[in-house]
């Protein structure tokens, strides 16, 4: 929705279906990751290192497994942030695509230049 989430995740963040009953009844935890799978069918997971799993709750990665911690608190505070700004406002709306690749592409990628650069050692 703004571009907070755009400096961390490149577009909406995924929400899986809901799991067939068939597929909780047996092999729950792999279902749970085919399921993820399916939803970032065409789609980079490093660009958008979250998920929103229906009826279960967030998923996150990283490089690292720090990375995977940092991304889990950055999609907690954009959901709450995206919670606030649709109370307060009536007539929110997405961000544009040129704003999300923006900010996106700003902090990531070979071309880099917003923000902490990491230095060779």
């Amino acid at each position: 929705m703004g571009t907070t989430h755009a400096d961390y995740f490149l577009g909406a963040v995924p929400c899986t279906r809901r799991l067939k009953e068939e597929e909780t009844s047996c092999e729950y935890e792999k279902n749970t990751g085919l399921v993820i799978a399916e939803a970032f069918q065409g789609k980079d997971p490093l660009a958008t290192p979250g998920i929103l799993v229906r009826n279960h709750g967030p998923f996150t990665w990283g490089k690292s497994p720090y990375d995977a911690v940092y991304n889990a608190v950055v999609l907690e505070q954009i959901a709450f942030m995206n919670w606030h700004a649709e109370i307060i406002a009536d007539n929110i709306s997405d961000c544009p695509d040129y704003i999300i690749t923006k900010h996106y592409y700003r902090k990531h990628g070979k071309n880099a230049y917003y923000g902490q650069m990491k230095q060779s050692t």
